[in-house]
């Protein structure tokens, strides 16, 4: 089943505040994304459980991945520091569309995956990026697996779908 146009995708954390005057240091899922730069606002998914959209006051880039943003009514550090930690969305619509091949992983967290002769192995239960791969771990019924996500091990992903098709698990194998 294709996500709803009107859901918000998760596109990075506050890790911690940045100087005194209420600026927050923002980790991107994507450390390639702009989209920060290209809304006005966020939504933001509180400690306490609650949620809500914020107006973007500034945002500079930092480092790779790395965004320094100040929100409006958090002001200076002690306000900052309540912001630890709060992941941040943006509607779906204001991302590109997957190219060619491409995807979200937040679309395919959930996915069925089988193999090539059509057996299930799990289910795709996280993403997760290493300095040489990327990898989804896959839950199977008592095994988990981290596959790289690259042509030698993954036959296709469907996100539409939900679907992972994979060439082998051998030697993927996770604690």
């Amino acid at each position: 089943m294709p996500p709803a146009d009107d859901s918000f995708v998760e596109i990075g954390k506050v890790v911690r505040p940045h100087g005194v005057q209420g600026e927050l240091r923002v980790q991107l899922y994507n450390p390639d994304s702009e989209v920060l730069f290209e809304v006005d606002k966020v939504h933001a998914l509180l400690p306490d459980g609650s949620d809500r959209e914020i107006k973007i006051d500034s945002v500079r880039a930092a480092s790779a991945g790395i965004v320094l943003l100040t929100l409006e009514g958090v002001a200076g550090r002690d306000a900052a520091e309540t912001m630890r930690g709060v992941v941040l969305s943006v509607p779906r619509t204001t991302l590109p569309a997957p190219g060619e091949g491409e995807f979200y992983v937040c679309d395919v967290i959930g996915a069925h995956v089988f193999l090539q002769d059509g057996t299930e192995v799990g289910k795709v239960v996280d993403y997760r990026a290493y300095p040489t791969t990327e990898v989804l771990l896959i839950q199977g019924e008592s095994k988990r697996y981290e596959v790289p996500l690259v042509a030698d091990f993954v036959d296709s992903v469907d996100a539409r779908a939900g679907r992972v098709v994979l060439l082998s698990i051998d030697g993927f194998e996770s604690e």
